[in-house]
């Protein structure tokens, strides 16, 4: 593995889900926070948020890592896997439970439904169960209890982001019905544990980014530097990913998609095709700049120049 020289005031990391092998938006992903933690000599890391194992795909974190590798992306310290940090997640569930910040739920999704009103991710939980379990109910699954007030996030691509989580969200899940810890409350624990300072990612998070910040404040915890990046969408506006079966990036033929994804996300293209994987990256990590990137939610990959035969 290669070495670079640390800024250890800047950790970032890429935290793919292994539900199929990796696509160009998922390739974007990556390459957005790899060069944003490059070009600042800080650490990238991997974490493999594998917690909803239904839905996990035999060998998918393997071709995964094996194609970031063939892509020419190197990653500092072990992989984390979520799977094997259940016991972590339980303990900061207790803590919420017993400082009453937390609490069983019984409701079903059609109970939700039939009282709910909709909101920015859908049904807003009513709060049937804020004040306990009505008699002959047993808990299902633990939400947080959200207060009033709002969450203010200054987003290094996207800009300013208001969201009133008990007016907008409700109290959300952060263990579910089966028994899986809930993907909000895991990556906090984890960007905490990790030391993560920036979390690039794509924009279809940036509306989950202040539940994080509210369980952030619950946890007396730092909040990391935010930029969500514009999503790789086909033509119907559909986010391309791994679940919808999206032709994934071909890791025989790594610059094709390389430059591909330097283009959508409207860095400077080298003056000619880079000869190596090197040439690439230096080229790359020399010129990134965030401030470059369209504060827009979504860009058709078909839309353009290099992208022509993404699909």
């Amino acid at each position: 593995m290669k070495k670079f020289i640390k800024n250890h005031h800047y950790r970032g990391r890429f935290a793919p889900s292994p539900t199929g092998p990796l696509h160009f938006g998922s390739l974007v992903a990556a390459m957005g926070s790899y060069l944003d933690a490059r070009s600042c000599d800080g650490e990238w890391l991997i974490r493999i948020e594998d917690l909803d194992r239904t839905r996990e795909i035999n060998g998918a974190t393997q071709l995964i890592l094996e194609t970031l590798v063939k892509f020419g992306f190197w990653w500092d310290g072990e992989i984390i896997y979520q799977s094997r940090r259940t016991d972590a997640y339980a303990a900061a569930i207790e803590k919420l439970v017993n400082r009453h910040l937390a609490y069983p739920c019984a409701c079903t999704r059609k109970e939700i439904m039939e009282r709910a009103v909709t909101g920015v991710e859908g049904a807003i939980y009513p709060g049937t169960c804020r004040k306990g379990l009505a008699e002959g109910r047993e808990g299902r699954s633990i939400r947080v209890l959200t207060s009033e007030g709002p969450i203010n996030i200054s987003d290094a691509v996207q800009g300013p982001l208001i969201q009133q989580i008990d007016r907008e969200i409700g109290d959300f899940i952060i263990r579910r019905a089966d028994g899986y810890h809930a993907y909000q409350l895991a990556v906090v624990i984890d960007d905490a544990w990790q030391g993560i300072t920036h979390i690039v990612r794509g924009a279809d998070l940036l509306t989950s980014t202040p539940r994080q910040v509210f369980l952030q404040k619950l946890f007396g915890l730092s909040h990391p530097i935010y930029a969500h990046l514009p999503l790789a969408v086909d033509n119907q506006g559909r986010k391309l990913s791994k679940q919808h079966h999206d032709t994934p990036v071909d890791p025989k033929q790594p610059m094709d998609a390389l430059l591909q994804a330097l283009a959508f996300l409207h860095q400077p293209l080298p003056p000619q095709r880079p000869n190596s994987l090197d040439e690439f990256w230096r080229w790359a990590t020399a010129h990134w700049s965030l401030a470059a990137i369209p504060a827009i939610h979504q860009i058709p990959a078909s839309s353009l120049r290099y992208l022509n035969n993404l699909r």
